[in-house]
């Protein structure tokens, strides 16, 4: 059994790659999760303004 260097390099650069590939989806489904829960919070914010709006034009 024999193991060139040149074979030993191209494992390793595999073995990053798929590593690299497996965490740019989890941060990326997690950008996307976070995103969505931000944007919930601001349109709670913008939906309590026109409350109060609304509620202002009334008094």
């Amino acid at each position: 059994m024999d193991l060139n260097a040149g074979d030993i390099v191209f494992q390793l650069i595999m073995f990053i790659l798929l590593f690299g590939i497996i965490f740019a989806v989890y941060f990326f489904v997690r950008s996307l999760l976070t995103r969505t829960n931000k944007s919930n919070s601001v349109e709670q914010k913008l939906d309590r303004v026109i409350e109060l709006l609304e509620k202002d034009k009334r008094d």
